[in-house]
């Protein structure tokens, strides 16, 4: 360990924001640091941003110093701190370490979406440790929502630290391990200068319920229903398509899966050994003969995703599976936020059907796999942080947590957002200063900034629609023939009843006859003064700009 060493905590995602995580930990001079990351996530894109199909972390900051990245590390396989790793890996081709059901997870998504490239996994699992240049990291037990998650314990010559990931406390998980205290309590004796905290539920009191909790009130709710009962919720949690077909078992019911990615999660499960005991399900064309009493869907579409199963169920679209009045459809899951809308929109359509609706509100058939404040505490007193950074969290859960730490009365809270380089050592806590970061986007295959996809263009596209002219002049620089319009996306008639297209059609006449013919010479400005008299005639007729493109040629 030289002078100059320091150890250096840098989120470029995750940090003031939910989704996206991506954290670096770096030490050695400033001049030469040497890297890892953990996580490398999504986030969804909202209808703000027309046609991105994912939203990424902006990884140029380390993609410069890739030479010193030395591995990247998964915490396990939830979209939004695995999926990216996929397309960003190849920039980066660093070694990679995650759990079992995680790289079963990555090789599915890569037999799925076959323009992905392999990313070779080294398998690490909880009790492994490994050594990444300066690093040694530890995987350690928690409870979380989906197999095998992982915290990791980091001891660097400067000090230990310990990156959660997600995780809560829960005493009878559905199929997940037990978060592990004994360890826990043994890393804080060791000493921990850091704890990097999930501070997702820091803003709620007591204690998550259990997924038994769940699991003992869905078995309730499926031996009860009369009809049908259909179940959506997040394809990720085994744990709960493990207690759902229990529950079904039980109730002498037989079950189906609807949805692709719902399917690829189990049988990755299964491979990994997560499903032993469970019942194979049945297939789509069995559904049909059996009774209505008598089955359970489990299905995609919590969110309202407008092509998941249960969308399509709301709109009668499917072609095997329906269902009838008096059959009930369970939300097992939370809405993200944004997502209300659709998700209304499944309700409404799944009510004119006559189908009962049943949430959160109505019984506990969901548990978040984030810990709450009480939950918290129990962290502080088992590893004894000298520094807590609040993580994964908007700024109100990241507030909210550094508020519960100082009232713990850990010695040192410090609040970071994406893109603030945090020293932890040595010396005080300080931000050293703020690096780039920010967030690219995938449209189909390919991957840009906002501008490279063209999202921007495609926005202003949806609110003021497009015309197009073409101007064909001849070699005395007049109208060869009369002009081409076509428009997208524009009313077809303005307030008087005339049609849109031909007042676009005068204003280009009259744009090119305004000028003088010794003038037209300059095709380019030809060209711009069209566009303004198409903009300006669409303006007053409309009260929008759209957007013009004009092309302009002289045949000599």
């Amino acid at each position: 360990m030289a002078k100059s060493d320091e150890l250096v905590f840098l989120p470029l995602g995750g940090v003031g924001e939910i989704g996206m995580n991506l954290a670096l930990y770096g030490y050695g001079p400033s001049t030469k640091r040497q890297w890892i990351m953990v996580d490398c996530g999504v986030t969804f894109a909202g209808p703000d941003l027309p046609g991105a199909d994912l939203v990424l972390p902006d990884i140029a900051f380390i993609k410069e110093r890739r030479n010193d990245l030395k591995g990247i590390i998964i915490t396990h396989a939830h979209e939004d701190h695995y999926g990216a790793l996929s397309d960003l890996w190849r920039e980066l081709n660093v070694p990679v370490y995650a759990s079992p059901f995680t790289a079963g997870m990555l090789e599915a998504k890569r037999e799925y979406e076959a323009s992905r490239g392999e990313v070779p996994v080294t398998v690490f699992k909880a009790g492994d440790r490994i050594n990444v240049g300066p690093f040694e990291i530890e995987a350690v037990a928690v409870t979380h929502s989906i197999p095998e998650p992982m915290s990791l314990f980091i001891r660097t010559p400067l000090g230990n630290l310990i990156h959660t990931g997600d995780w809560k406390i829960d005493l009878h998980p559905s199929g997940g391990p037990l978060t592990d205290e004994a360890r826990f309590r043994a890393l804080g004796d060791e000493g921990v200068l850091a704890l990097m905290c999930d501070s997702t539920n820091a803003m709620r009191e007591g204690i998550s319920p259990s997924e038994k909790d769940v699991a003992d009130s869905l078995t309730k709710i499926i031996g009860e229903a009369e009809g049908r009962v259909a179940i959506t919720t997040f394809s990720s949690n085994v744990g709960r398509i493990r207690s759902i077909a229990e529950a079904a078992e039980r109730a002498g019911r037989e079950v189906l899966l609807l949805g692709s990615s719902m399917k690829r999660v189990t049988d990755v499960a299964r491979d990994c050994g997560l499903m032993e005991g469970v019942k194979p399900f049945i297939n789509e064309d069995q559904y049909g003969y059996i009774p209505r009493d008598k089955v359970v869907v489990i299905l995609t579409g919590s969110q309202g995703e407008a092509r998941a199963a249960l969308a399509k169920l709301s709109r009668d679209e499917m072609r095997n599976v329906a269902l009838a009045p008096g059959d009930l459809v369970v939300f097992s899951s939370r809405t993200i936020p944004g997502n209300e809308k659709p998700i209304l929109d499944i309700c409404n359509g799944l009510i004119d059907q006559g189908i009962k609706i049943m949430g959160d509100a109505d019984a506990l058939v969901h548990v978040s796999g984030h810990p709450r404040r009480a939950e918290l505490r129990q962290m502080y007193e088992w590893v004894r942080p000298k520094i807590l950074v609040p993580v994964h969290g908007e700024a109100a859960h990241l507030n909210a947590q550094a508020e519960l730490g100082t009232s713990a009365g850990i010695e040192t809270v410090q609040q970071v957002r994406n893109g603030d380089m945090l020293r932890l050592a040595p010396g005080p806590a300080v931000i050293l200063e703020k690096v780039h970061y920010g967030r690219i986007y995938k449209d189909g295959n390919l991957i840009g900034d906002f501008d490279e996809v063209g999202i921007g263009e495609r926005r202003k596209l949806a609110y003021v629609g497009h015309v197009a002219v073409n101007v064909l002049l001849d070699a005395r620089y007049d109208f060869v023939d009369d002009p081409d319009v076509v428009s997208f996306g524009l009313p077809a008639f303005d307030e008087e009843g005339d049609a849109m297209d031909d007042a676009i059609y005068d204003a280009v006449l009259g744009a090119v006859e305004s000028i003088p013919r010794a003038r037209r010479k300059d095709l380019e400005a030809v060209k711009e003064s069209v566009r303004r008299a198409v903009r300006a005639t669409v303006n007053q007729s409309w009260g929008k700009k759209p957007v013009v493109t004009v092309f302009l040629n002289r045949v000599t």
